[in-house]
Order: structure tokens, then C-alpha cells, then sequence
């Protein structure tokens, strides 16, 4: 492409794009941020706990209206039968494991059954962050890590908290207390809200406008064939990766402007909320690092509720089940399902073959960064820094082939298609199921040594 040629693509990319997309992404969320706000400043003002509560379920249900119109009533349904199941389950030490199949069977009947596809996919993020809320704060009950039942008023504004029911993350109920407390409007708290506002929309428009042309417009690499498949798998990935980074942020932005989201130590307070970390995505050591940072919340919510409680029924069939649960959470979604499957067995493979040759070499190269004072003898030569290099390469490699699944051609499809196994298979095949059969090899080698 000629300079004439790029500088007239960047200027109808910018014109065309960028610019249309920053103002679509601050018009869809100004009324959402506006309410964040406003319970901000109630909470700060001298009233009543039970006057806090009932104003930020307030603000829960609006916010639910401005973005489902009057299909919120699918999440209010699911929050009520959840306060339901819990006080009839009241004196029950297993409420956590009652509350999930009752969760998990209303997920699967609102998928089949009780409304169309594509308005039930709409409200699939609510639904998840009310259905991740109520059963940690099921299983908390359980285990007294909270003390006292809730009151109705307290369940319900913690279930439609405005800083977290549309766009995430997973907070407990002991952060939510805390953002009733009101802490002081800080120059901090305005610092990390605009930061994480500026970095979404950054994001932003990298997925929409610059992710989709990075090969060859902005980095000039052409050629037809497998070469070329895979360069456009590589966009699909990191197209798919923006966008979540984009809502990472724009979660972190609502959910500080509400007033949670942050530690305390002592007398020092940080507005600290980190929903995802991209660049341990982008530049991975590790599948497993890629799966805890694609999400931080979800994947502690995962770690506490899920894997140690399947945890005795063995390592390996506790990450099945964590996957299982996490791709019932998202839907039921055929691709999403198969990707989350795959990342399970390849997690699983990664982590005990580096396991494995850690203890063979004494050597730093586990899943997992080494502390500073492990036993391993070797920590910094040159070949441990290369098979810690080589690993990372191995899980760009396979964050492309699962990626290459999250094209526009999926975002073109109905809902009902989206179900459908042909769109993965057609897509997989065309790389050759090589990120499957390199797991497989990783197998294999893993149980020979």
C-alpha cells in the first residue's frame, strides 16, 4: 500500500470508526455512570442504612430498565426465587449446593424455554453477576464467613447493586457493605475512575477499528493460504480480547463510581479494583496466567465457590467441573462451551507437564512465576528463560485457534445459530485442530516422562 493509499485509511478509519465508536461507547453508558453517581453520593450523605439500601436497588432497577426495558423482570424474577430458595433453605448447611441447581435449572429453562433466544442472551452478563452474587453469598452463609441472614432490602441491593449489574464484576457481599459505609470522594477515586474510563474506551476502539485491520494494513504481511488463515484468527482473537478489556474497564469504572472496589490496610484506603490484565493475556507465561487474568473476580469467584468444592472428588475432574460450571454460567452457547472445555484440558496439561520437568531440571518454569525464595537450582540461565519463552509462544498459539471462533461472522448469526456446532467445526478445521492435536502431543509426552 503506498503512502497516499494508508494515509487515506487512516483518515476514513478515524472518521469512519474511531470517532463513532468513542461516541456510541460514552452515549450507551452516561445514564449507567450518571446512577453510579448519584448512590455514590447517597451513601455519603447521613441517612439511614436501610434508606442506602433501598436507593441503590433503586438505582439497580433503573439502570436494568435503560438496558432491558421491561425484560428486567427475567433478572428480578431470578432474585427473588433466590431470596426464596434461601430462606427455605434457611436452617440447611448446604444452601450453596441447593441454590446452584435451582440457578442452574431456571438458566437452562429461560435458555430452552421461557423466552426467545436473542433477548435471553441480552441479559446473559445480569443474569450471571446475579446468579455469581447469590450463591457466594449462599455458600458464605454456609461456611460463616457471613454472620446473619440478610434482610430482603440488603439481598435485593446487593443482587442489583448499579456499579455491577450490567457490566460486572462479581463483588460479595462484605465489599457491598462496604460501599453502604460511604468512603470519602477522593482525588484517588475521581484518578482511578477516569483512568479505567480512558482505558475502556481505548479498547474500545482498538477491538472495532483496529484489531479487525491489523494484517496487512497496519502491519504489512500478506499472502494466501494457512499463513493468511491463521493472520485472520489472530485478528479474531485480539478483536475478542479488546472487547472484554473494554467491559474489564468499563466494569472497574462503575463499580469504583458506586463506591466499591477498593482494600483497606489500617488507615489506607486504594481504589486497587483489577478486573483483567491484559498484558499477561497478550504476552502470556502461561495458559493458566491467561485464564486467571482474563477476569480476576470471576476466576476468584471460580477458584472459592466451584474448585474447592469439587476439589475432593480430584484434581483433574475439579477443573472439569469448574469449566463446566463457568460455560453454564455464559449460556448455552455451543462455541463458548467447546472453547471453555478445551482451555480445561489445556490448563490441565500445561500445568502438570511444566510441573513435571520443574522437577526433573530444578528449574523455574512452572505454570506459575516462582517466589524468590523457592528450591529450585536453576532460576535465570539462558535455557530456563527459553523454555519459559517457548511456553509462552505455545499459549499465543493457542489463544489464536480458540479466538479465531469470535469473528464477525458470529456476530452476524441469530441466536439460534449461535448454538449451532458447524460455525467451531468449520472454523477448527480450517486450522487443522492443530491447537487439539499439540495439547494431545503435550499429553502424551507428559506421560511418557
Amino acid at each position: 500500500m503506498d503512502s497516499f493509499g494508508r494515509q487515506e485509511f487512516l483518515q476514513a478509519l478515524v472518521e469512519g470508526c474511531v470517532l463513532p465508536t468513542a461516541q456510541q461507547g460514552v452515549e450507551q453508558v452516561w445514564q449507567l455512570l450518571l446512577v453510579c453517581l448519584l448512590c455514590r453520593v447517597i451513601c455519603r450523605l447521613g441517612v439511614s442504612c436501610h434508606v442506602k439500601h433501598v436507593s441503590l436497588l433503586a438505582g439497580g432497577l433503573y439502570v436494568l430498565y435503560v438496558f432491558f426495558e421491561l425484560h428486567m423482570m427475567w433478572v428480578i424474577i431470578l432474585s427473588l426465587l433466590c431470596y426464596l430458595i434461601l430462606l427455605l433453605s434457611i436452617t440447611s448447611r448446604s444452601k450453596g449446593v441447593f441454590l446452584s441447581l435451582v440457578i442452574l435449572i431456571y438458566m437452562l429453562m429461560g435458555e430452552l424455554h421461557m423466552i426467545d433466544a436473542a433477548t435471553w442472551h441480552k441479559m446473559r452478563g445480569s443474569q450471571m453477576v446475579v446468579a455469581m452474587k447469590a450463591i457466594s453469598l449462599a455458600f458464605d452463609l454456609d461456611r460463616g464467613a457471613v454472620s446473619s441472614f440478610p434482610s430482603p432490602l440488603e439481598f435485593m441491593g446487593y443482587l442489583c447493586f448499579a456499579g455491577t449489574i450490567i457490566f460486572g464484576p462479581w463483588i460479595s457481599f462484605a465489599s457491598y457493605l462496604d460501599a453502604i459505609n460511604g468512603r470519602k470522594m477522593t482525588v484517588a477515586w475521581f484518578g482511578k475512575i477516569a483512568l479505567s474510563f480512558l482505558k475502556s474506551q481505548i479498547c474500545l476502539v482498538i477491538s472495532n477499528c483496529i484489531a479487525p485491520y491489523l494484517f496487512p494494513y497496519f502491519i504489512p504481511i500478506y499472502g494466501d493460504g494457512l499463513p493468511r488463515r491463521w493472520l485472520h484468527a489472530y485478528e479474531n482473537a485480539v478483536s475478542f480480547h479488546f472487547s472484554n478489556y473494554f467491559v474489564s474497564y468499563l466494569s472497574e469504572t462503575t463499580t469504583v463510581m458506586a463506591g466499591a472496589g477498593f482494600s483497606e490496610q489500617k488507615d489506607n484506603l486504594k481504589w486497587d479494583i483489577t478486573v483483567a490484565k491484559p498484558l499477561n493475556v497478550e504476552l502470556p507465561r502461561s495458559m493458566v496466567e491467561v485464564v486467571t487474568s482474563w477476569n480476576l473476580p470471576m476466576s476468584k469467584w471460580l477458584n472459592a465457590y466451584v474448585f474447592k468444592s469439587a476439589l475432593k472428588l480430584g484434581t483433574f475432574p475439579a477443573i472439569l467441573v469448574t469449566y463446566t460450571a463457568s460455560a453454564l454460567l455464559h449460556g448455552l452457547s455451543f462455541h463458548l462451551g467447546a472453547v471453555l472445555l478445551s482451555l480445561g484440558f489445556i490448563t490441565y496439561v500445561e500445568h502438570a507437564l511444566r510441573k513435571r520437568l520443574a522437577v526433573i531440571f530444578g528449574a523455574c518454569i512452572l505454570s506459575k512465576r516462582c517466589p524468590s525464595d523457592c528450591h529450585h537450582q536453576n532460576k535465570k540461565t539462558v535455557w530456563v528463560y527459553g523454555v519459559n519463552l517457548l511456553f509462552s509462544a505455545l499459549s499465543i498459539f493457542h489463544l489464536t485457534y480458540l479466538g479465531s471462533l469470535f469473528d464477525s461472522e458470529m456476530d452476524n448469526m441469530n441466536a439460534e445459530e449461535g448454538y449451532m456446532a458447524s460455525h467451531t467445526i468449520q472454523k477448527w478445521s480450517e486450522l487443522n485442530w492443530a491447537s487439539h492435536w499439540v495439547m494431545f502431543g503435550c499429553f502424551v509426552f507428559y506421560w511418557l516422562i
